[in-house]
């Protein structure tokens, strides 16, 4: 059975006629049909109803849309491999950050690849969860490290779990509430709450701990997923930033940051999680990219 056949057939599908098809494969429509008319007459069997303009898979169609999906997929990896295995440990990292993630890895990932890898092309992508797995499901992504609380399981996923990151509040060295021994959420709240977007879990946990005033979508006066610029903005203003305090270890060990003594005490973790496609082949450089993060994402 030819693979450009399956290719036509899940193009036909996927567009809903022949003429975008073809389109799409840069073929003449008449082509399109005869490779069409080929893999019906090898199964022997209609895959299409051409019903008017329209197409309409046929129960033997629908049935064989999802194999022909796998196979193509599996022929794409087929060649990847190949591709892979000849030109050795050469080619690109593209790699998918969550806001946790990318405080504590891009800019130590892009220094540590410039000044000893070069020639290897690194792209970091950033945005909501759900676009990254689209861009993951894509293949324009190699592996996701994101937040374990916003993956749900799907059985083209492999979700590998990492590290458990501690969080905190945050202030600046000369904040009032800086020499304070113990800060309940009250005194937080005097002043503007910076975070990343929060899980369901952990904004029950505030919750639970600190009352209905705790609810992020109340709390939180300052989001965006740049973690970096919130703790800018933390430096420079009386806001408070709640978050993963490895995410703050520079301020905090210089001495341009200090954690809050919160009472009673918060004891949230982040969770993170490493993200790629089952039946995906990994590039030899993304092997550097899993020891970086192994070697990066820690409290």
């Amino acid at each position: 059975m030819n693979i450009k056949h399956l290719e036509h057939f899940i193009a036909v599908v996927e567009t809903g006629s022949f003429s975008r098809a073809a389109q799409r494969l840069h073929i003449t429509q008449s082509a399109l049909s005869r490779s069409i008319q080929s893999l019906e007459e090898e199964l022997g069997a209609r895959l299409l109803d051409r019903i008017g303009k329209r197409n309409q898979t046929t129960p033997l169609g629908e049935s064989m849309l999802v194999r022909a999906r796998q196979i193509v997929r599996d022929a794409d990896e087929l060649r990847r491999s190949a591709d892979l295995f000849q030109h050795g440990d050469g080619g690109a990292i593209r790699v998918g950050l969550g806001s946790g993630p990318a405080a504590l890895l891009m800019t130590p990932l892009l220094c540590e690849m410039a000044r000893h890898h070069p020639r290897l092309h690194v792209s970091i992508s950033r945005g909501s969860t759900e676009l990254q797995l689209m861009q993951l499901r894509a293949r324009q992504l190699e592996a996701l490290v994101i937040d374990a609380r916003y993956i749900v399981p799907a059985p083209d996923l492999h979700i590998e779990q990492l590290a458990q990151l501690r969080a905190c509040f945050v202030c600046r060295a000369d904040h009032p509430l800086a020499t304070e021994s113990a800060v309940t959420l009250p005194r937080v709240l005097a002043y503007p709450v910076a975070s990343a977007p929060l899980s369901d879990e952990v904004a029950r946990l505030l919750t639970d701990l600190y009352g209905a005033e705790a609810n992020p979508e109340q709390m939180v006066t300052l989001q965006c997923e740049d973690i970096a610029s919130l703790l800018d903005a933390v430096e420079q203003t009386p806001a408070i930033f709640l978050g993963v305090a490895a995410a703050a270890r520079a301020g905090l060990k210089s001495g341009r940051l200090v954690e809050l003594p919160m009472q009673p005490a918060f004891r949230a973790v982040a969770r993170f999680a490493y993200v790629t496609l089952v039946g995906r082949t990994e590039a030899p450089s993304m092997a550097l990219f899993r020891r970086f993060v192994s070697e990066r994402l820690h409290d």
